[in-house]
């Protein structure tokens, strides 16, 4: 029974496999051990992943390109179909086809078929719905079994990184695990020690898990929705009367998940006739353009690219002469706090839940344990080490200590 661990990410996807006495990371895309969690359509063409589908769509090669694919677990958008080619395909379908791909990839790597995994997922899928997130977990167990698991177990993606965590510590410590990703924030307070790591059965070591439904992606929308959305004519008059232009349409484009939702013909009437009715018709022409050619993705990825430059440098310039000549939007770090800072502080909030429900003080916290890509922006690090001052920051790999910890768990239940 070959075993491995899974952690499907909002963003970016990792699976490992127990080798010579230590967990390994498998290549799954040219050298790197993640793939970004992204499959790309092409008329007549076999499905490509990861990066590959990234390139196609930005090289222009007519298609569609789905991204962010596990934010629709949990949502109605899961039996949704969506066209591709000439056909309409669900969302859960295409799911499985992206991890059918992953795992075929790992298989060729380690040389051997996997029959067994530990899946990663988040402490709640759904905020405040016990039977949502059931249907969650249990729509991600029928995908793995599809495509070849036959069997198929779950872990929390924090107690995952607190394992990983646990492998380099000298001495017992009460953590703080918080896994900040591209969908969802997920928090673990376990006690860890060199001692305990050997243990089958950890669950007295787990004092409290939680999480809330924010991550990354959701920093995208609303910097989009902050910086260029207003651009394209959201929060712009109508002609007649004090409505504004209707704003479903910037939501779907700034989301990552929703964002096919609009490349079909009506849409595109219904903007045009909006349009038509604008004080300025003009930013409604651009959200025409951007929408006609099928570029949200573009949007999408170049917000992402900002929202990145400007937590490690300060500020970015959009350049969108694509849409129009001479188009751009500044950001800066004061920007990107103003229009995200609502979600860095309800994620923050999250901590003082966990410590409730292990009742423990802050001060009883050794080491504040950060994992996730979210984690590299500045106010979402210091919302968090605000809560837990006297707490030792640690760092493990940003996008590898959850499917590490998901390779140890998965070689400790197949022993």
């Amino acid at each position: 029974m070959a075993a491995c661990g899974l952690d499907f990410g909002t963003s970016n996807t990792t699976l490992g496999r127990w080798q010579d006495g230590a967990p390994r990371l498998l290549r799954l895309e040219g050298g790197h051990v993640t793939i970004p969690s992204a499959i790309f359509f092409a008329p007549g063409r076999e499905a490509v992943i990861g990066r590959a589908a990234m390139s196609a769509y930005v090289e222009g090669v007519p298609g569609r390109l789905m991204r962010s694919l596990k934010s629709v677990l949990g949502s109605s958008l899961l039996e949704e179909t969506t066209p591709v080619g000439r056909e309409r395909v669900r969302f859960r379908d295409v799911i499985g086809r992206y991890l059918a791909g992953v795992k075929a990839r790992a298989e060729a790597e380690a040389g051997k078929s996997f029959d067994t995994v530990v899946h990663g997922r988040p402490v709640h899928f759904i905020d405040d719905d016990p039977e949502g997130d059931r249907k969650a977990e249990d729509a991600l167990r029928g995908i793995a079994e599809s495509i070849g698991f036959r069997h198929v177990s779950f872990q929390y993606e924090p107690i995952a990184a607190a394992l990983d965590y646990e492998q380099g510590i000298a001495r017992e410590e009460l953590a703080l695990i918080a896994d900040i990703g591209g969908g969802t924030s997920d928090f673990s307070i376990v006690r860890l020690s060199p001692e305990r790591h050997s243990r089958a059965d950890r669950a007295g070591d787990i004092l409290a898990n939680d999480g809330v439904r924010i991550g990354g992606t959701d920093f995208d929308r609303m910097l989009s929705l902050g910086t260029v959305m207003p651009l394209l004519g959201l929060g712009s008059p109508m002609r007649r009367g004090d409505l504004a232009v209707p704003n479903a349409y910037f939501h779907d484009l700034a989301t990552w998940s929703s964002i096919n939702r609009l490349y079909n013909s009506k849409t595109l009437r219904e903007i045009e006739e909006t349009r038509r009715d604008a004080s300025r018709p003009e930013l409604l022409g651009r959200l025409h353009a951007v929408v006609e050619g099928e570029r949200g993705h573009s949007l999408a990825m170049e917000v992402e690219g900002a929202k990145i430059a400007t937590s490690e440098r300060g500020g970015a310039r959009l350049d969108l002469g694509w849409i129009e000549g001479g188009l751009a939007a500044e950001i800066d770090r004061d920007g990107l706090v103003r229009h995200t800072g609502d979600l860095a502080r309800r994620i923050a909030e999250r901590i003082g839940r966990c410590l409730g429900q292990a009742g423990v003080g802050a001060d009883a916290i050794d080491a504040l344990f950060l994992t996730g890509g979210s984690t590299g922006l500045p106010h979402v690090r210091a919302a968090l080490t605000t809560c837990l001052p006297q707490a030792r920051v640690a760092e493990g790999d940003t996008f590898g200590s959850v499917g590490t910890g998901l390779t140890l768990e998965a070689a400790r239940r197949a022993a």
